[in-house]
């Protein structure tokens, strides 16, 4: 009888966790870069929501992408 969950498919899910929460750390840091200013100041502070929803929005989108990616 085979096994449901198996070593390597757990192996496999923790590493393609962490690369796919390494590129969307990437990506975050990339995005406050090409944005003028402090993002977390202008968020919390100042209640800048256009950018707080293009960051959500960035953010779901390379989320989504890495997913795809790593599903197949």
């Amino acid at each position: 009888m085979d096994q449901v969950i198996s070593l390597k498919y757990i192996v496999a899910s923790v590493v393609y966790s962490a690369l796919g929460i390494a590129i969307l750390s990437t990506t975050f840091m990339v995005f406050d870069k090409i944005t003028p200013g402090d993002m977390w100041k202008e968020i919390v502070h100042e209640k800048n929501l256009p950018l707080a929803i293009a960051l959500a929005a960035m953010t779901l989108a390379v989320g989504q992408i890495v997913a795809s990616a790593i599903h197949g």
